[in-house]
C-alpha cells in the first residue's frame, strides 16, 4: 500500500510537471530567439543615420567597423548601386527578393539566419542591412534555463513523492498495528489492545477493535463462570454418590466404584480449576509430559477392559503454544471415544509427531472405525449416540493455533484422529501467493 501511494503520486506529480514545464522551455526557445533576432534588428538600424547622409562605400566601411556585429563580421550592407560593404553571406538578389515589400526578413544561411533589413534613401532608392545572426545566439541560455526547469521540476517531484511516502507509511503503520492486534486477539490473546491512530477511518476502526476485545473477553469470562457454576452444581450428586460407594462394604466392585468416584471427582476438581484460571497466564505446554500423564491415568481403565496401548514419540519435550487444561481436556475427548465407541479389548495407540513447526498427536484404535468423517467433527453430531462435542473440543484447540482436526482410517483397522497444532501461531504477512501456496500445502499435508 505504501508502495502504491507512492507510485500515484509520483505519477500525477509527473504528468503536472510535464505539462506545465514543456511549455515553458518551448516559450524560453522562442524568446531567446527574438531576443537575438531583436539585437540584429537594432545593430542594422543603427546604419539608417550614416546611409542617410552618405553611401561612399569608404565611409560606410568605417561605420559597420565601428558596431559590435561589425567587428565581429557579422554586419554587411548592400548598396543601391550594387556595391556590398562587410562581409555578407547572402546575395543581393537572394536580399533584394526577401524585402520586396519594404519589410524586414530571415533568411536561413549555413550556420545561424541573415537579418535583411532594408533602408530607405532620397531618391526612392533602397540600402539594404544585412545582419547575421549565429546559431548560438539564437540558443544562448536556453540550455542552462532548460537544465534548471528539469532540476526544479525533479525537486517537485522528489518532495511530492516524499510527502506521500510519509503520509502513506503513517496510514501502513497504523493499519499495520490494526492487523497484529487482530492476529494476536485470534492466536487468544486477550489483554492486545490499539492505540487509536492514522486517519479518522482507521482511528475508529482501532475504537472498534477495542471495544470488540472488551466484549470478547467478557464473553469469555461469562462462559467460564458458567462452566465452573455448572460443575459445580455436580458437587450434590457426587456427594450423594460417593456416600453410596462407602456404604457398598468390602469386596473388589466396591473398591472399583469407590477408585472411579475418585477419578471422578478429580476430574470435576480439574474442571472447575482449569475453568477458574484465566487462560491469559497461561503459555506454551509440554506434550509429550502431558501425553504421558494423561496416558498414566486412562491406563488403569485400559488395563480393566483389557486393552493393549502404546504411547510413541513422547520421550522428549515437545512445546506447543496452548493451553495445557485445554490439551489435556482435548486429549481425554479423543482417548475417552475410544473407550466409549470401542468394544472392550480393542487396543490403541498414541503418537506425538513434530515437523517443521507443526506438532501432531495421533490417536488410533483397532475398532469399527467411523463413518463420514465430516460429520463426527460436527458439534452436536455422532453416530454412535454421543454428544459429539469430543472431536469439537479437540478440532477448536488445533484451530486456535491455526492447525486442523482429520479423522480418516487408521493402520490398526479402525479410526484415527490426527489433532495438528502450529507452534508457531499463524500471524498476518505481506506474503505473495507463493507463500500463501505453500501455507496451503502445509496445512493440507
Amino acid at each position: 500500500m505504501r508502495r502504491a501511494l507512492a507510485l500515484v503520486a509520483l505519477a500525477v506529480t509527473s504528468m503536472v510537471a510535464f505539462a506545465f514545464l514543456v511549455p515553458l522551455g518551448l516559450m524560453i526557445k522562442e524568446i531567446a530567439r527574438d531576443q537575438a533576432v531583436s539585437e540584429a534588428e537594432r545593430q542594422a538600424a543603427a546604419l539608417a543615420p550614416v546611409l542617410a547622409t552618405t553611401t561612399d562605400p569608404a565611409l560606410v566601411g568605417r561605420a559597420v567597423a565601428s558596431t559590435p556585429a561589425g567587428q565581429a563580421g557579422w554586419l554587411a550592407v548592400h548598396l543601391p548601386g550594387g556595391e556590398r560593404v562587410g562581409t555578407s553571406r547572402t546575395d543581393v538578389g537572394q536580399a533584394r527578393a526577401a524585402t520586396g515589400e519594404a519589410r524586414a526578413a530571415s533568411l536561413p544561411v549555413p550556420g545561424g539566419s541573415a537579418f535583411v533589413q532594408p533602408i530607405a534613401l532620397d531618391g526612392g532608392r533602397t540600402a539594404l542591412a544585412e545582419v547575421f545572426v549565429p546559431d548560438s545566439e539564437l540558443t544562448r541560455g536556453v540550455l542552462r534555463s532548460w537544465l534548471v526547469l528539469a532540476a526544479v521540476g525533479l525537486v517537485l517531484v522528489a518532495g511530492s513523492v516524499l510527502v506521500a511516502d510519509r503520509l502513506a507509511a503513517r496510514v501502513v503503520r497504523s493499519a499495520g498495528r490494526l492487523a497484529e492486534a487482530s492476529s494476536a486477539l485470534g492466536s487468544g490473546d486477550l489483554n492486545v489492545r490499539v492505540t487509536p491512530s492514522g486517519p479518522r477511518e482507521l482511528e475508529e476502526a482501532g475504537l472498534a477493535f477495542n471495544v470488540m476485545a472488551d466484549r470478547v473477553r467478557q464473553l469469555l469470562a461469562a462462559e467460564r463462570e458458567m462452566a465452573a457454576d455448572l460443575s459445580h452444581r455436580l458437587r450434590t450428586p457426587l456427594t450423594a454418590l460417593r456416600l453410596n460407594a462407602e456404604a457398598l462394604g468390602d469386596g473388589p466392585a466396591a473398591e472399583q466404584t469407590r477408585v472411579a468416584v475418585d477419578r471422578l471427582e478429580r476430574e470435576v476438581d480439574a474442571v472447575i480449576t482449569s475453568v477458574r484460571r484465566s487462560a491469559d497466564g497461561e503459555g506454551d505446554c509440554d506434550v509429550a509430559e502431558l501425553l504421558r500423564e494423561r496416558l498414566e491415568f486412562w491406563s488403569a481403565l485400559a488395563e480393566d477392559q483389557g486393552r493393549r496401548w502404546e504411547l510413541r514419540g513422547a520421550s522428549e519435550s515437545v512445546e506447543a503454544p496452548v493451553p495445557r487444561s485445554e490439551l489435556a481436556a482435548a486429549v481425554d475427548a479423543v482417548v475417552g471415544n475410544v473407550f466409549r465407541h470401542t468394544p472392550e479389548g480393542t487396543a490403541f495407540a498414541v503418537s506425538l509427531r513434530e515437523n517443521d513447526g507443526v506438532v501432531g498427536v495421533v490417536v488410533e484404535d483397532a475398532g469399527p472405525g467411523v463413518g463420514e468423517s465430516g460429520a463426527v467433527v460436527r458439534r452436536g453430531s455422532s453416530g454412535a449416540g454421543s454428544t459429539g462435542l469430543g472431536l469439537d473440543i479437540a478440532s477448536r484447540l488445533a484451530e486456535s493455533t491455526g492447525g486442523r482436526l482429520s479423522v480418516d482410517r487408521s493402520s490398526l483397522g479402525g479410526a484415527r484422529v490426527c489433532m495438528w497444532l502450529w507452534q508457531r501461531p499463524a500471524a498476518p504477512k505481506r506474503a505473495g501467493l507463493r507463500d500463501r501456496a505453500r501455507r496451503r500445502r502445509r496445512r493440507r499435508g
